[in-house]
């Protein structure tokens, strides 16, 4: 059976942060609030973890993942970004985008899109998520939680326990979120086009 925190969204508790860090660098699959619903995330590099996140979305391993980050100084790291990219990213994030870039060697390849090589990037604007990812002190991979069957992300945590407190290890109750899909801006053919119109402003993209 999973843990469960209740989480302050505004001023996540450094106790229970620091816990939740501590499941995801030993393995665990957790749910936790972003700006866009809930999602399931767990460390970048553990590939058991996300066997078990595919098999609970029923997700084959070509599905297309993102990369949550903390800020922009990791995104040199695993996205391929020119100084245009660069700068619209900063004036827009965080925020409710999922960014696509060719990823780089540091990307484990099964994350990436295996035709286009690419990789998502996004830098939520939530406190407990951002938190998280502090605490953790590295990207988390992850995959919006869409259960089979549905078409919609989970925003309502305690029934996301009734459905899924036997197959994860934590799930973070930080409020009810509604639905509040991220635009998706495709920058792997260096020029922004936008693939889905969601909760982030598509002006500066056009």
């Amino acid at each position: 059976m999973s843990q469960y925190f209740y989480i302050h969204p505004d001023n996540p508790q450094n106790r229970l942060i620091t816990q939740a860090a501590s499941i995801i660098r030993n393995g665990g699959v957790v749910v936790y609030p972003t700006d866009s619903g809930y999602a399931l995330g767990c460390q970048l590099e553990n590939k058991s973890a996300l066997e078990r996140v595919c098999r609970i979305r029923k997700i084959c391993d070509k599905h297309n993942f993102t990369l949550l980050c903390r800020d922009l100084s990791e995104l040199s790291v695993y996205a391929r970004v020119d100084n245009v990219a660069f700068r619209l990213l900063k004036n827009n994030t965080p925020g409710a985008y999922t960014f696509i870039f060719k990823g780089t060697k540091d990307v484990p390849r099964r994350l990436m899109n295996s035709k286009r090589k690419t990789i998502g990037i996004r830098v939520p604007d939530n406190n407990i998520a951002l938190a998280l990812l502090e605490a953790l002190g590295e990207p988390m991979m992850s995959t919006t939680l869409i259960l089979p069957g549905n078409e919609v992300t989970e925003s309502d945590p305690e029934e996301i326990r009734d459905k899924l407190e036997n197959v994860v290890d934590l799930i973070i109750n930080g409020g009810y979120l509604g639905e509040q899909p991220t635009t998706v801006i495709d920058f792997s053919d260096d020029d922004p086009v936008i693939l889905r119109r969601g909760a982030g402003d598509t002006t500066p993209f056009e």
